[in-house]
């Protein structure tokens, strides 16, 4: 897998040449040389880098393939979209996403009413914003305000109580109200992990009976005639498109009979989010069976294939795919800070006079391993290896004997993933299978990667450079909290091979793609660790710049929004260090601006200035 399956997940947007991994994008630079600008100002840690035209395609080829479909098709209505502000409200990728939607007119949805004042500030002048998820008295007041601003907003009802509350506002703002939105609870469901967003005993959604009564109630209150929604969602991430088609054929029959009581201004249908990012790097596995224009064309032919039968208008399509647009335009870079493996070097042997007969069998082993004995000999290094443990436990080797097993083992295991990784997938499999080198990384997984903690989420991940090379070691990668939880396990399924590289002398960086949705706002400030560095990649038309580049929290930061009084914090520290007997007086001050450095660096770990004199 020495491409790390980036003709699978990258969608064209990165590719290799001359060993490294390149935005494949005008001026083609590659993430190494983007990451070295960056460390050449002093940054360390793990870096979030933002690509704004990754956002742009994405946005553009959902309106082509729509738009494209509407004209094969003779369909009557049009399409239009919104971005689900919980997938990412930062605002570096909001700051990048709005000028970029304005060519579009795509607009923003949100689910709270802080995600609704966002929408309300920045979105663009006529583009749609739609307003999901349960509402109290305030929050819809926030909609009838968006709406007096002349913004083109639609209130989704979850509950009758919701609509009793619009009806309460509506007599206080008069006139200017916003657009009314029902959303349906379907029968049909998606799949995977997702899936109880949808079916009959989902958390959101009016049943069929409660249908009814909203439209008697918006009826009774002369509200009727700004109900023009439908909405419906049936899970994030749809790998497959039957429920997909089964959702649609259900909620355009309702939308159906809805027009025909009377919801003359009833014109469209909400399919909500879903729409799948491929996550593979593997020939064998794949999470989505459908391509955009395949999902596309079914969206557009069953509406209208059930509008004609129904003998009603062609509604409007409009969708809330936030994970298909912001998924790809973010790559989250990380130094690699050790190989575990490296401390067992020959030099480390402390081989006595006489040894105990298995590691001299041992040594044996490692001084004849050879291409044609490199399995049978790896296998005897892991028995002999599990015997000379058990002498030790019961007191019949010394601590001087178990190192030198351990050396030895992983010695041998060394020089047979070498003496093998020309031979075939099999003989290295077997090996990989039993033995991982522990990669560990300058980040913290429950901040920047929460949904593999979660839920077993796996992102593609490829290192920056020796991509000419072949990688050999079986990975296995840890971060720096103190949380066992913090480590992806190498999966013979999912398997990831690295480079045996020396971190004496040179850098080592992994890149983990796809974590633009939901990995920022999800992460978890676990020991701690905070969002990392970021900064945005901008092309012009010979090169590209660095821009928005804010450092990740410091130490003070930190504490700070976890609502510690700081001076009170500094000022116990000043006064333990002006008490400590241990410190010399005249170091004290010295020690108080060591102090004050340290508290205000981030969280994150420090390459040794060795390592970057010799990268």
């Amino acid at each position: 897998m020495r491409d790390y399956g980036i003709h699978i997940w990258s969608n064209g947007d990165f590719v290799i040449e001359d060993g490294v991994v390149k935005v494949n994008y005008r001026s083609k630079p590659s993430l190494y040389e983007i990451v070295k600008k960056v460390r050449d100002t002093g940054i360390r840690g793990p870096l979030l880098i933002r690509f704004p035209h990754l956002i742009e395609k994405q946005i553009g080829a959902l309106y082509s393939q729509f738009n494209r479909a509407i004209e094969a098709f003779d369909y009557k209505g049009e399409f239009h979209a919104v971005f689900p502000l919980k997938v990412n409200q930062f605002p570096n990728f909001i700051e990048s996403l709005i000028p970029i939607a304005d060519k579009f007119n795509y607009g923003l949805e949100a689910g709270s009413k802080a995600e609704l004042i966002i929408a309300m500030a920045y979105n663009n002048r006529g583009a749609p914003i739609t307003v999901n998820g349960f509402k109290d008295r305030s929050m819809i007041t926030l909609g009838f305000l968006s709406a007096q601003m002349g913004h083109n907003t639609t209130l989704t009802i979850e509950g009758l109580n919701e609509l009793e509350n619009i009806v309460e506002v509506a007599r206080e703002f008069g006139d200017v109200t916003p657009n009314i939105g029902l959303r349906i609870r379907l029968h049909s469901s998606g799949i995977g992990i997702w899936a109880k967003s949808g079916g009959i005993n989902s958390k959101f959604g009016l049943t069929s009976t409660e249908l009814l009564e909203a439209v008697d109630m918006l009826r009774k209150h002369n509200l009727l005639d700004r109900f023009t929604m439908i909405h419906f969602h049936i899970g994030s991430q749809i790998g497959e498109i039957n429920p997909v088609k089964k959702a649609l054929r259900e909620a355009g029959n309702i939308y159906a009979e809805l027009k025909k009581m009377g919801a003359d201004n009833l014109n469209n249908i909400n399919l909500g989010g879903g729409l799948a990012v491929e996550y593979s790097q593997h020939e064998h596995v794949h999470h989505r069976n459908y391509t955009l224009t395949e999902f596309t064309n079914d969206v557009v032919f069953l509406l209208k294939e059930i509008a004609q039968q129904k003998g009603v208008q062609e509604p409007h399509i409009y969708t809330e795919s936030g994970r298909f647009i912001a998924a790809s335009h973010a790559v989250l870079v990380t130094p690699v800070l050790e190989l575990f493996s490296q401390e067992y070097t020959e030099k480390g042997l402390r081989l006595k006079e006489e040894n105990p007969p298995l590691i001299e069998e041992l040594y044996d082993l490692y001084k004849t391993i050879n291409p044609d004995n490199a399995i049978e000999y790896f296998h005897d290094s892991l028995d002999h290896m599990e015997s000379l443990l058990t002498l030790f436990d019961l007191g019949y080797i010394d601590l001087q004997d178990r190192s030198n097993t351990e050396i030895l083992v992983h010695l041998i295991i060394k020089k047979a993933i070498e003496l093998t990784k020309e031979r075939g997938r099999a003989e290295l499999k077997r090996i990989q299978d039993r033995v991982q080198e522990r990669y560990l990384l300058n980040f913290s997984l429950f901040q920047s990667l929460p949904d593999f903690w979660g839920l077993g989420q796996r992102f593609p991940v490829m290192p920056l450079d020796r991509l000419d090379q072949t990688p050999t070691r079986s990975a296995s990668l840890w971060d720096i909290t103190c949380d066992s939880d913090g480590e992806i396990d190498f999966n013979v399924d999912y398997p990831l091979l690295l480079h045996d590289v020396d971190l004496g002398k040179e850098e080592y960086f992994l890149a983990f793609f796809l974590v633009g949705a939901y990995q920022e706002i999800l992460g978890m400030k676990h020991n701690l660790f905070t969002h990392p560095t970021e900064v945005t990649v901008e092309f012009g038309e010979e090169g590209y710049s660095l821009k928005n580049m804010v450092e990740s929290q410091t130490i003070l930061d930190i504490l700070y929004d976890l609502d510690y009084d700081i001076n009170d914090l500094q000022s116990r520290l000043k006064s333990l260090i002006a008490e400590s007997s241990l410190i010399e007086q005249e170091r004290k001050d010295r020690v108080i601006d060591i102090l004050n450095i340290l508290l205000h660096e981030n969280n994150y770990l420090k390459i040794s200035a060795k390592r970057e004199s010799d990268g």
